[in-house]
Order: C-alpha cells, then sequence, then structure tokens
C-alpha cells in the first residue's frame, strides 16, 4: 500500500528547489503546494548554492536550457549532493539536440542522482550515452505495451542498475524500478498528454515524495507515479462536456490537492515485478 507515503509530504511540508522549464515553472510549484509540500525556484548561478541549501530536494529539469541555467544545474546539483539531499534529473528533449543530450549525460556523470524519470525515448538516448562505452543495450521499442513489457521491463532495470540510482520511465504504462525491483503502473489517462507540464509536475511530486520518504525511495517514487496518473483519473471524472485541456489540467491539481491516503491506497493501480 503506498498511501501512506502521500500522508508523509503532507506531514513534513518538504521544501524543494526547482530549475525548471519557463513552460511548466508555475504548474509545477503548484502541484507541489497541492500534494503538501513547498517550492522555490531559482536557476540564476549566484543564488542557487544558497537556495538549495535551505531545501531537502532539487529538481533538475533541463526543458528550455540556456548557459546560466546549465551552470546553474550544476552549481546547485553539487551543493545538494554535498549536503545529502534528495537529487532528481528530468532530462527533458534528451536526444532531441545536442545540447540537451550532453548536458543530461554531463549531469548524470558529475552528479549521484537519486531519480532519473522521462519518457522511453529520454531514457533511451541515456542509456545508450552514459556508459563508459556505449552504456546498456537500449534496443527497446519507443512505447511500452503489454505486448513489450518484459523487455522494457528487463531495459529499466539494467539502466537503473548501471546509473546506480531510480529510473522512472513514464508513458501509458510507467515504470519505476532501482534495478532490483521494478514498480509497473497503470494509471492515468491518455488525454494527461493533451497538457503541457504533466510530466514536469510529476517530477517535482517524486522529489518532494522522497524527501518525505528517504527510507523507502522505490516505493515513494512508485506512489508519486500513481498519485499523477490517479489524479488525472480522478480530474478527467470530474469534466463537463464544456471543458478542455485548460481546465483538466485544473483539474489534475485539484485532484492532487485532495489526495489522500485512503485515496491512494484505493486506486494505485500497480504491481511489483
Amino acid at each position: 500500500m503506498l498511501g501512506a507515503y502521500v500522508e508523509n509530504v503532507r506531514k513534513n511540508t518538504p521544501l524543494v528547489h526547482n530549475i525548471t522549464n519557463y513552460v511548466t515553472v508555475n504548474d509545477v510549484a503548484n502541484v507541489l503546494l497541492a500534494c503538501g509540500g513547498s517550492p522555490i525556484m531559482s536557476d540564476e548561478p549566484e543564488d542557487v548554492e544558497d537556495i538549495t541549501s535551505i531545501c531537502g530536494g532539487l529538481n533538475i529539469n533541463i526543458g528550455t536550457l540556456n548557459q546560466n541555467s546549465i551552470k546553474a544545474m550544476f552549481l546547485a546539483g553539487k551543493k545538494a549532493q554535498e549536503l545529502g539531499h534528495v537529487l532528481l534529473l528530468d532530462p527533458v528533449g534528451a536526444g532531441a539536440s545536442a545540447l540537451r543530450t550532453n548536458t543530461a549525460i554531463n549531469l548524470m556523470k558529475e552528479l549521484s542522482f537519486d531519480v532519473i524519470r522521462g519518457n522511453i525515448s529520454e531514457i533511451k538516448t541515456l542509456a545508450l550515452g552514459s556508459g563508459t562505452t556505449k552504456g546498456v543495450d537500449a534496443d527497446v521499442a519507443d512505447a511500452v505495451t503489454e505486448e513489450n513489457l518484459d523487455e522494457a521491463v528487463a531495459f529499466v532495470k539494467t539502466f537503473a542498475k548501471e546509473a546506480g540510482c531510480i529510473v522512472a520511465v513514464t508513458g501509458a504504462i510507467d515504470l519505476i524500478s532501482d534495478g532490483e525491483a521494478c514498480y509497473v503502473v497503470r494509471n492515468g489517462r491518455p488525454e494527461m498528454g493533451k497538457i503541457t507540464g504533466t510530466g514536469c509536475q510529476l517530477s517535482a511530486l517524486m522529489t518532494v515524495f522522497l524527501v518525505a520518504n528517504k527510507e523507502d525511495k522505490l516505493p515513494a517514487a512508485a506512489a508519486a507515479v500513481c498519485a499523477m496518473g490517479l489524479a488525472g483519473e480522478i480530474g478527467f471524472r470530474h469534466m463537463k462536456p464544456e471543458d478542455g485541456n485548460s481546465t483538466y489540467r485544473n483539474r489534475i491539481i485539484d485532484a492532487i490537492y485532495h489526495m489522500d491516503q485512503e485515496t491512494l491506497d484505493q486506486g494505485a493501480n500497480y504491481e511489483v515485478r
């Protein structure tokens, strides 16, 4: 049962530093407030070491990179690591450009992340480029389906073991592994893909869940994934005929706001492999 992990967030109100992208920064802040956490945003190199020092976790999202923010990511990441804080990498668009790919890979080389969360294409890109040579075999399909689930689980486990951290591949079926066990999550709605930022919000949720549940990082990460997917289901049930994706975004955040232990325990749809 995963519901206790959301209650621990509400009890502890963890402060999370987000170096995220300017497309979704407001939604990231709001989802952290909705789940009981506390957000702070800074990507100024002269500011980030002080800011991350007062937080319990650092969420790095490379969605809208520039040279200043890249410098800030390394400075904040090294300070967070030095202080033993939770570190998460969201490699948005890795594989789409050399800058994004190289930034993500270099961050992985210099920092010890607790979690790397991305879609299957982004994670494949990192798997091919993160090792001492080629990296793990990333010959896996670009979508996780019931038909290729065994292969995808094996891939995520292998990459998590090589990367030395939890790896979360999110999509229609979500996979979260520490290299040994793998949570297979089937919560969510396809309509969530019509909203910009659900993945960015999930990365923030995972960070705050891990800060509040440091002794149980893998199930806490899985709980965050279930909570976000379940919020998508609950939010969709409240949609009216005249509503669209803007309303849906707000309903998802509202569902996170009302998420409690009982709701998550009853609605989480997962298995462990």
